[in-house]
């Protein structure tokens, strides 16, 4: 009898491990589907913004700083995100799924907006070039904290430590208007995204175990995972767009 048992669990372990593995590929693929339609969606408005006379609603030109900045209506697209972020972070649990996800397009749209005042300063293809480094490198890093071993736990602290300070150092740099400090920042800011970008893909990951398939608990926590990894990738790329970007 007890070989029978013995032989038993053996043949199940095998079935369940690769259940659980399926439905983290499924997961991880929504979590993935829904940051990349965000961005596509940032994309698209961005580029009404800067290619369509809509854009002068939110974006004019400021002859004496030589560039683009935004209007009101601009300034208001501008703060809008932040509260949607809030909203989502601490209410996302009392929402509906369908709640949540339309709070996620409206804010990935909003972004777009704010976004086209920075890339409409900047050349098309110097814009292109860094989105693509930016995509070849969010991906490796993900990849990375998707297959690794490794506890990122202990990294993600020091990380937000340093994003705690990153958020400082631009309050300060928005009186002070260092060129050597806003080098700095950007240096600072790469890393500390690519990190994140590592570590919030092993949490989103590890966070499958307690949601698993709970169909509208499931759905939820995939759009914030997609939230978590869409900032990453944003910031990462306009950071980046400080060193690769050619001004016009």
């Amino acid at each position: 009898m007890a070989d029978f048992d013995n032989r038993t669990i053996r043949s199940t372990i095998p079935a369940e491990a690769a259940l659980y593995d399926a439905g983290l590929r499924a997961y991880m693929l929504r979590v993935y589907n829904y940051m990349l339609a965000g961005l596509a969606l940032t994309g698209g408005a961005a580029w009404l913004v800067a290619s369509t006379p809509l854009g002068s609603l939110f974006v004019h030109y400021v002859p004496q700083a030589n560039a683009y900045g935004l209007t009101m209506l601009g300034l208001i697209a501008l703060i809008a995100p932040f509260a949607l972020v809030l909203l989502l972070s601490f209410r996302i649990h009392k929402m509906s799924f369908s709640g949540a996800q339309s709070t996620f397009w409206i804010y990935a749209g909003l972004m777009g907006v704010s976004i086209a005042a920075i890339v409409m300063n900047f050349t098309g293809e110097s814009v292109a070039k860094t989105f693509f480094i930016t995509a070849a490198s969010f991906g490796a890093l993900s990849l990375y904290g998707y297959t690794t071993k490794k506890d990122l736990t202990g990294f993600g602290a020091f990380l937000f430590m340093g994003l705690i300070g990153l958020m400082i150092a631009m309050v300060v740099n928005m009186f002070t208007h260092s060129s050597m400090m806003a080098w700095i920042i950007s240096v600072a800011g790469v890393f500390i995204f690519a990190g994140l970008t590592a570590y919030d893909t092993q949490k989103i990951k590890s966070l499958y175990f307690a949601v698993g398939n709970d169909g509208e608990v499931a759905g939820k926590s995939a759009i914030m995972g997609a939230l978590t990894l869409y900032l990453d990738f944003v910031n990462m790329f306009l950071f980046l767009l400080q060193f690769f970007g050619n001004r016009r």
